[in-house]
């Protein structure tokens, strides 16, 4: 089969694709899955370059790919929940850019009518990142006030529409083109960050959620109300910050998981929820895809397709 991968650190120029034998199931749970999409995650990138050595330590070479849609091709002898033939989504954590892909059976949903293989591979990570940022974490309730920074990116523009249908009010950053589309994707307020300053418009926002990072984390503490809550999916904020403004603050590990994806699908089925995928390039061109996603400024999620 065809699969990406690298031998060691560093730009895109690492990666390659290689001939290798289709992996066979080893436990009694496992679920092979020919592989039709995979989503292109910032995680991705972030391990190649090696930033995640010690949090997420790889064995080279390695195989990139944390969610993947497909259809299940054989079943280990322990397998209740699928049978071959179904069509699924599946939290592959790694080798998802690959033709197939062995998984445990908990890690893996059925596809949701009506999405694409590609719009299938676009929810999962964005799903469990919303919300474990926005429920898990952040307690969000209805009525209350909550800022996403980047609310047209992929993770973004999920805690949009999960933020939305929770009955928040819901504040988005964006520009260009991530204006309109945070706007349809339910924001009731979109700001430009590229020619609005966020910090002197809002002083009582409940929770703030960053996408984004960098210099403009700083001013996110202004924005919320004594008691609300920073938490960023990028970098740790500044707990000293925190402590000036009198606000929570904390970097979030996503629970992604399967418990994590059933509110979003539930969502999907009854229209609340829309998968947006940004660009879709082929398992060849996972470099240059890798590429686009690390340029910035994309609105929805990259994806890779598998013939």
């Amino acid at each position: 089969m065809k699969a990406i991968q690298y031998r060691t650190y560093g730009s895109s120029d690492v990666i390659e694709e290689v001939e290798i034998s289709i992996p066979s199931i080893q436990k009694e749970n496992d679920v092979l899955i020919q592989v039709k999409a995979a989503g292109v995650n910032p995680i991705d990138i972030k391990i190649r370059m090696g930033f995640m050595k010690e949090a997420r330590p790889v064995e080279m070479p390695f195989i990139p790919g944390g969610e993947t849609a497909g259809i299940i091709v054989a079943i280990g002898n322990g397998v209740s929940k699928f049978q071959v033939g179904d069509q699924v989504i599946a939290l592959t954590k790694t080798n998802g850019y690959a033709e197939y892909v062995i998984v445990d059976e908990d890690f893996v949903l059925p596809k949701p009518q009506g999405l694409s293989f590609e719009q299938a591979a676009s929810i999962g990570i964005n799903i469990g990142t919303a919300q474990s940022v926005l429920f898990t974490v952040g307690q969000l309730e209805k009525g209350q006030k909550v800022l996403i920074q980047g609310g047209a990116g992929a993770a973004g523009g999920a805690m949009v529409q999960l933020a939305k249908a929770a009955g928040a009010y819901v504040i988005a950053t964006a520009s260009g083109k991530g204006l309109e589309l945070a706007k349809n994707l339910g924001a009731d307020q979109v700001i430009d960050y590229k020619s609005q300053d966020i910090a002197g418009l809002f002083n009582d926002v409940d929770l703030v959620a960053d996408t984004a990072g960098g210099q403009a984390q700083e001013k996110l503490f202004r924005v919320l109300k004594p008691g609300g809550k920073l938490l960023s999916i990028v970098v740790p904020p500044s707990q000293q910050l925190a402590e000036q403004y009198k606000v929570k603050a904390g970097f979030v590990v996503s629970d992604i998981s399967a418990k994590t994806l059933q509110n979003g699908l539930e969502l999907i089925k009854t229209g609340k929820f829309k998968s947006v995928v940004s660009k879709i390039f082929k398992l060849g061109e996972a470099a240059k895809a890798q590429d686009f996603l690390t340029a910035g400024g994309v609105n929805g999620k990259v994806i890779l397709t598998v013939d």
